[in-house]
């Protein structure tokens, strides 16, 4: 039998089933077993691993999944796609399918009732571009039993997620992930392995959460509305973001800044997790 990742097979079903793909929900389906097998294989999926995956569009990565993990949660938000994927895999006992946004789905009364031991929840996903950033921040908020996420992100997302201090790349989100995980890029993905080929490349980022963080921050939440409020603006200081994200004085954010000792002309990019974990905490203490 034809993998379902392959141009042909990938045709033939989208030409039996009538379906076209819906922009509204990025849809771009692959079509190149050696990078499927890739991405199964650097996220460690094994038959000791339950597996959440979102957006299984025909199932080209689903197919793949089901063979090497223990149980497989698709949620896939688009209807039309349902019979197409029961059809599928049908001969497959260790799949559950729900139709519903993962961002609206109850994750957590999932888990429980289809992942009944104690294997390791990973999230594999090729992420609809379009709605990446809030799909990754609402599981890791969330949705602490997940383990281990690898998802497939446009390239520049990627770079962003994995970049380091100092760089173009590195913003709010890089801080955000940052904090909770380990992150790394497994594997460059051309725009040429999918079908319809997208207009940017992509990368497969793996990011492994940490048992214990080794940033510490009196308020989790102050901390991440300060992230975003330090990163409002890319041209501006660290100051001028404080001044109008917060309502403080530039002399009392220069202040702030001096006790850190941390220049007043400090651009937010040049600051580490670890400074921002520092930051939140003096600053909120001045905000009370």
């Amino acid at each position: 039998m034809k993998k379902i990742g392959t141009v042909n097979k990938t045709r033939e079903i989208l030409e039996e089933n009538g379906f076209f793909m819906k922009k509204k929900f990025g849809q771009n389906f692959l079509i190149d077993q050696n990078i499927l097998s890739s991405i199964v294989s650097k996220a460690g999926i094994t038959k000791e691993v339950n597996v959440i995956e979102i957006g299984p569009g025909i199932g080209s990565l689903t197919e793949h999944l089901l063979e090497n993990a223990n149980h497989v949660i698709s949620y896939e938000i688009d209807n039309t796609l349902i019979p197409i994927l029961t059809k599928q895999f049908a001969e497959y006992d260790n799949f559950t399918l729900i139709n519903e946004d993962i961002l609206k789905a109850d994750i957590k009364s999932d888990i429980k009732k289809y992942f009944n031991n104690d294997y390791p929840v990973y999230v594999v996903a090729n992420l609809p571009y379009y709605i990446t950033t809030p799909i990754i921040m609402h599981l890791l908020e969330n949705i602490p039993e997940i383990k281990r996420y690898s998802v497939m992100v446009q390239l520049e997302v990627a770079d962003r997620i994995v970049a380091n201090k100092g760089g173009k790349d590195y913003n709010n989100l890089t801080i955000a992930i940052g904090y909770r995980a380990k992150t790394y890029k497994a594997i460059n993905v051309s725009r040429n392995v999918f079908m319809p080929k997208p207009n940017v490349d992509s990368a497969v980022v793996i990011f492994d959460i940490y048992d214990e963080k080794p940033y510490k921050v009196s308020n989790e939440k102050f901390f991440f509305e300060l992230i975003r409020k330090a990163f409002a603006n890319r041209r501006k200081t660290l100051v001028n973001n404080l001044n109008q994200g917060y309502n403080i004085s530039k002399e009392e954010a220069v202040k702030i800044l001096e006790e850190m000792n941390l220049s007043s002309t400090i651009r937010s990019e040049a600051l580490s997790i670890e400074q921002f974990t520092i930051l939140s905490d003096v600053l909120e203490k001045r905000l009370k």
